[in-house]
């Protein structure tokens, strides 16, 4: 099979959706299946993955890409760029992420004649509200919500990185399309507890200026302000002031500088380490680092890939409750309420002084990363999906249908 795969960001950026396009694409390659991702023209290629990136626009070419009104440009030359291509070859499905890929794919799919899935990350309105692009309840936001439901109706099949998305997608919908729940996956030959050796371990915490012994919180994602880094300094100074020992590594981009200042004018010094961007090939030994992981999204509709990396490392998570937190973790998790940063000091003071109850959760999550999210079955959703598209079947399906992957809840 022949998939294009629509990417309208700057493919690859080491974090978060991007992370996911990458891995479906190997796992569909791994099948034998030929995947070409077509994306804007910033962005890191990957060697195993056929990249087309559209054209920069003309009036600043080193723009970097964010949830601006530059992206209309981007968009637009991003739908010449899908024009372009779809003239000179020809694919079976389009696979369309994020809303502007699901507008732009369906509306061009149908042009050449070619089904579209939709894979959604999350509310288009929520994540630009999220983002400071417009304000909760104004007029703008208003029309992006009514955007967003318009392209929802537009495509045959989605793929929602959480079932709890897809139950809302599936009573907002109706008949209008078959939904399947795709959590994010994580490839678990790659992120493993033992990526290190404990002497290989010692040396790159020196590098870092972290003692061998010393208890380390880690956090790796996008460094947004709706991914909670903010709670994450003020819950590093609540245990400072109590006494509390632990570093935080704090992986991710961009923004790192503005952290960092934040978090010596609130007196945590070296106790808060921001690393910046740490490249996909890099993040399972920079995880191998910590002895927990902290997930304080604040997002309620998007999915967390970060916590399965998390798990697949054996780390204890303590994450704030957002639907798709809960639904990764189980009962393993250690929750704080929503925006709770004293909380989520609190829990992460309990599991320093619980070395056993820390190992014993970590070998649990593993576990459960390995049985229940592994791409190789992820894949098999995506092809259920595609199936579907090319038969005659969703032409005239006419009864809505929420179909579960086959991952066990754990």
């Amino acid at each position: 099979m022949r998939i294009l795969s629509l990417a309208p960001t700057s493919f690859f950026g080491d974090y978060g959706c991007h992370v996911r396009i990458l891995e479906e694409a190997r796992a569909l390659q791994a099948l034998g299946h030929q995947v070409t991702i077509v994306t804007y023209y910033k962005g890191n290629d990957v060697p195993d993955v056929r990249i087309i990136r559209s054209a920069p626009t003309p009036w600043r070419s080193h723009y970097e890409v964010g949830s601006s009104r530059h992206k209309y440009a981007f968009d637009v030359l991003l739908t010449l760029k899908l024009v372009q291509v779809l003239m000179r070859e020809r694919f079976d499905v389009i696979h369309a992420h994020l809303h502007e890929g699901a507008l732009i794919g369906s509306v061009v799919g149908r042009l050449f004649g070619i089904p579209v899935a939709f894979d959604y990350q999350g509310s288009l309105s929520d994540e630009i509200v999220q983002h400071n692009f417009v304000r909760a309840g104004s007029l703008s936001h208003a029309f992006f919500a009514r955007l967003e439901r318009k392209i929802n109706r537009l495509p045959r099949v989605i793929f929602t990185s959480t079932r709890h998305a897809a139950t809302q997608l599936e009573r907002e919908l109706g008949r209008r399309a078959r939904v399947l729940p795709l959590p994010d996956g994580v490839n678990t030959h790659v992120f493993r507890p033992d990526v290190l050796t404990p002497n290989e371990r010692a040396a790159l915490r020196a590098q870092w200026g972290i003692g061998a012994d010393e208890p380390v919180v880690v956090f790796l994602g996008l460094l947004a302000e709706h991914q909670g880094i903010r709670h994450i300094i003020e819950a590093a100074a609540l245990l400072q002031q109590r006494g509390v020992h632990a570093r935080w590594l704090v992986m991710g981009y961009p923004g790192d500088a503005h952290w960092r200042v934040l978090a010596h004018q609130v007196g945590l010094g070296e106790t808060v380490i921001f690393t910046g961007r740490v490249p996909y090939a890099e993040a399972p030994r920079m995880l191998a680092l910590g002895d927990i992981a902290v997930a304080p999204k604040r997002s309620l509709t998007e999915g967390s890939g970060k916590v399965l990396n998390y798990m697949a490392m054996g780390l204890p998570v303590v994450a704030f409750d957002t639907p798709a937190q809960r639904e990764y973790l189980g009962a393993l998790g250690v929750y704080a309420p929503l925006g709770d940063s004293a909380a989520l000091a609190h829990h992460v003071a309990a599991l320093l002084a619980a070395p056993q109850r820390r190992r014993q959760l970590g070998e649990q999550l593993r576990q459960r990363a390995v049985q229940a999210y592994g791409w190789d079955r992820a894949v098999q959703v995506v092809l259920q999906g595609y199936r579907y598209l090319l038969s005659e079947e969703h032409k005239t399906a006419t009864t809505p249908q929420v179909l579960t992957s086959r991952r066990e809840d754990g």
